[in-house]
């Protein structure tokens, strides 16, 4: 992509800090995201008087999917991005709305179902000038952190 098509987020070279350690607060970030996710899981499977033991994967993928879109849709960055100080913007330096942070969702949780679009994903952010992840290329989003988010427009 051009930089006109992301002329709103800024230049990976002239604003480097926004991208700065990006990639090890997106690992440490989905390490809490996961931990958030399976204690919401278990805490569920008492309400369902235990049925939930038999389909346990997929209340957990769809708890994953749920908080991932409720928590991006809410303020563009999960409890654990949050945490770390990063949060996603539009190619526009937008923050996701509800639209934008679905399509997010879906494109991580089939890259994350998948073995070649997942390692894909993790060389991209580690080598792409603003640490892209595969959704985030397609969407033309970023993750940048949080502290120079508020001098975005």
């Amino acid at each position: 992509m051009n930089d006109t098509y992301y002329a709103a987020l800024p230049d990976p070279e002239r604003h480097a800090e926004f991208y700065r350690d990006v990639p090890s607060k997106r690992l440490f970030v989905w390490i809490v995201d996961v931990i958030i996710t399976g204690t919401i899981t278990a805490l569920l499977v008492p309400f369902t008087l235990f049925t939930a033991l038999f389909y346990l994967p997929l209340l957990y993928l769809t708890v994953g999917f749920l908080y991932r879109w409720a928590t991006l849709s809410g303020r563009s960055a999960t409890w654990g991005m949050r945490l770390a100080g990063i949060e996603f913007r539009t190619r526009m330096a937008e923050r996701f709305d509800a639209g934008t942070a679905l399509l997010h969702t879906i494109g991580y949780s089939v890259s994350m179902a998948m073995v070649i679009p997942q390692v894909l994903s993790v060389g991209l952010m580690m080598t792409g000038p603003r640490r892209q992840g595969l959704s985030d290329l397609i969407l033309g989003s970023a993750a940048i952190n949080k502290a120079q988010a508020s001098d975005l427009v």
